[in-house]
């Protein structure tokens, strides 16, 4: 931590021990982003080029034109968007050091206040968006990566989609044990991926260099110009290419933006334009091996191992999107998106690995439905791309209110900084909009009821807190009457969660109204999440005396933080509040909600809402409160 030093105080000073650890963690964590942040974008060569020229012949001959246009805009589609966009751009918008669709909506509504509707709708369209796309990914991955058994041998064509079923049902029933164990080895093996990318293009480069003149823009340009409708599919395909962008921006807290950065620029990049450069190359010369032209870069006595590497990468690409849907439901739960669900640590040591069994078997199916329907990564390719492209338009359109009001740069400044990336990704988006009716649908059909789901539920919440707030009693108030009153009172502490410190819990109401007896000690207690990814523990608790037998704490956690209430309390004890875990009983109110007649929700919505509260975890669960301690009043409330 940095600190302000007079020229009289002694300043610490690195040891030659510290220097010599430095680059040894940096390229540590530079490796491990590599396994992580790189895997999703690391695969995309096994399908981006060839479902783009077979896009661009549209079943005809395929030419050099073709060959030298497509090529090119997967090029400077890796430029743009990843290096220009992300690399140099988005990743400087990081909220304390995280990244990723919610945190920015989290830093655009701190600076423009959370009046503003268009912040979180954004927000939660691009988080929806995401979980279209965390579906798709590991499903075009692994089918794309076995299928280069048929290649091996004709006679394996027949377990190709079997063998796809029983990898991805292996990689999600092992999530509850977390990945802890063998992460480790993600990074090692995904930079043994990319130079093993590079070195396929590379030595079919050096047979015939003709094809690095597609670095050249014109080529894009021209393609796009001579075909068409055609051309403008290919270009959706063409943005297979770069998924898994977003995970550069998204995975920025577990690595740091520096690691993240240099990978890209020393090993990612160049092995991915490698490749892309290597399989044109190949197709310049061979047309017909269109069919798979990743595979069939490398030599036949490679062509087995390869598969085997192809299929272990594709596992890992998929387990780093598995483990963002974790992380943004967190967020989204956190963040009041999402009703309750159970968290799970599979690791003590490592923060980011958490474990959400609902959205583990919801994913399942999901993907194991894309697999049957659609059998094949070619058929997926049409469904993959606009989730993408829709997040990213999002993103940028974020960054633009962060560059302007939390940065304060002049609005026409922010204007021309973002303008082209936004041209960019919307020409995309138009591109993928063609392919709908093939596939596309898909993921915009799970990102609109998610983010059906997650409009409703913060509506609800709202209404919800708003009917309470009529109806509990002024604390000061309360404070005041029962003071003055001999009420009986019993040892030990009561702790009685709130939304809202202003008004007395119903719980502590209903429990005085029939067992009419208070504790020696009340606490009203309340959690407050912020819109910063993590709070300093100096700031976690915040203590306030109200009377003798009354005390208000407030309790600070970070969007990707567990609020674990137990372990967080014992920070009041400087407050003077000493907390017993053993004396203390926890009061939780429990709502049973009932559709109103004259709901401010559409009948649909209200319903909805009351579905999904049914559905959330308990508060003692969510809180960390044990069960032996936890006592739940319940009320019935229309809304």
């Amino acid at each position: 931590m940095a600190k302000n030093v007079s020229s009289g105080d002694a300043v610490e000073r690195p040891s030659e021990q510290d220097h010599a650890q430095l680059p040894t963690r940096f390229s540590t964590l530079a490796v491990g982003s590599i396994g992580v942040v790189y895997g999703d974008i690391g695969t995309s060569p096994l399908y981006a080029l060839r479902e783009a020229l077979a896009a661009a012949a549209a079943g005809g001959a395929l030419t050099r034109e073709m060959v030298f246009g497509v090529v090119s805009l997967i090029l400077w589609a890796l430029i743009v968007i990843v290096t220009a966009k992300y690399v140099l751009l988005i990743m400087r918008a990081d909220n304390h050091g995280e990244g990723g669709i919610l945190s920015l909506m989290a830093l655009a509504q701190s600076a423009l206040g959370h009046s503003v509707l268009l912040i979180p709708i954004l927000g939660v369209a691009g988080a929806a968006l995401f979980y279209g796309d965390a579906i798709i990914t590991p499903a075009i991955s692994v089918l794309s990566a076995v299928e280069g058994l048929d290649l091996v041998t004709p006679s394996l064509k027949p377990y190709i989609l079997p063998l796809s079923v029983t990898i991805l049902i292996a990689l999600f029933l092992v999530q509850s044990k977390g990945t802890a164990r063998v992460a480790s080895w993600f990074g090692p093996i995904m930079v043994g991926w990319f130079i093993v990318l590079g070195l396929g293009g590379l030595l079919r480069i050096a047979q015939d260099t003709t094809i690095l003149t597609a670095v050249n823009p014109i080529h894009g340009i021209r393609f796009l110009e001579s075909h068409g409708s055609a051309g403008l599919i290919a270009l959706g395909a063409v943005f297979l290419a770069v998924t898994g962008a977003e995970a550069l921006y998204a995975d920025m807290g577990h690595f740091g933006r520096k690691p993240i950065q240099v990978a890209w620029v020393a090993l990612v990049l160049p092995s991915l334009a490698l490749n892309y450069l290597g399989q044109g190359g190949l197709l310049l010369a061979e047309p017909e091996k269109l069919e798979n032209p990743f595979f069939l870069l490398y030599p036949d006595w490679a062509l087995l191992p390869m598969v085997i590497l192809g299929t272990i990468a594709t596992v890992i690409a998929s387990q780093a999107v598995i483990t963002g849907a974790y992380s943004l439901t967190q967020q989204a739960i956190q963040l009041g998106l999402l009703p309750r669900m159970s968290v799970l640590r599979t690791s003590e040591t490592e923060k980011g690995q958490i474990y959400i069994p609902r959205i583990n078997v919801l994913l399942l199916i999901a993907v194991l439905m894309l697999v049957v329907v659609f059998k094949n990564s070619s058929g997926l390719a049409s469904a993959y791309g606009i989730a993408v492209t829709g997040t990213m338009v999002i993103t940028t359109v974020l960054a633009f209110f962060v560059i302007w009001r939390a940065w304060g740069w002049s609005p026409v400044v922010a204007v021309i900084l973002v303008a082209p990336f936004l041209l960019v990704d919307s020409i995309f988006l138009f591109a993928n909009g063609l392919k709908i009716i093939q596939g596309g649908w898909i993921p915009l059909a799970v990102g609109g009821v998610l983010m059906t789901v997650m409009l409703t539920w913060r509506r609800g919440v709202r209404l919800l807190a708003e009917r309470a707030k009529r109806e509990e009693v002024p604390t000061a108030e309360f404070i005041k009457m029962i003071e003055g009153r001999s009420a009986e009172r019993v040892q030990g502490t009561a702790i009685f969660l709130t939304s809202d410190p202003s008004r007395i819990p119903s719980a502590l109401l209903h429990n005085l109204k029939h067992n009419k007896v208070l504790h020696q000690q009340n606490v009203l207690l309340s959690v407050v999440i912020e819109d910063t990814p993590r709070v300093d523990k100096s700031r976690r608790a915040e203590v306030e005396r109200l009377s003798e037998h009354f005390l208000r704490v407030t309790l600070r956690f970070g969007f990707m933080e567990v609020p674990n209430i137990p372990r967080a309390l014992p920070a009041c004890r400087k407050q003077g509040f000493q907390f017993d875990v053993m004396k203390t009983s926890f009061f939780l109110s429990r709502r049973a909600l009932k559709p109103s007649l004259k709901s401010e929700m559409p009948r649909w919505q209200d319903r909805l809402f009351i579905w999904l509260s049914r559905r959330a975890s308990d508060a003692s669960e969510h809180f960390g409160i044990p069960t032996g301690r936890a006592v739940e009043v319940g009320t019935q409330i229309t809304i």
